[in-house]
């Protein structure tokens, strides 16, 4: 993924399945797609309890605690 979008969600009282689907369907209305693969800081997997069907979750440590970049992957 080479394009993204960059999210931020830090409220603790949702869990990180909905921060994902929230922002997933912000990137469907925005760009017409949905997005396919998001980077997370490694200690957001911990709280990844669910499994999103179209939605790749990877850490990766350059990306800030709280915050998700959602794009496509070819």
């Amino acid at each position: 993924m080479d394009i993204g979008m960059l999210w931020f969600d830090n409220d603790p009282k949702t869990d990180l399945v909905t921060k994902l689907t929230e922002a997933s369907a912000y990137y469907l209305k925005k760009y017409g797609k949905a997005p396919n693969l998001c980077f997370v800081h490694p200690s957001m997997i911990v709280q990844f309890s669910g499994q999103l069907k179209s939605l790749e979750i990877r850490q990766n440590p350059v990306i800030r605690p709280h915050h998700f970049w959602l794009g496509r992957q070819l």
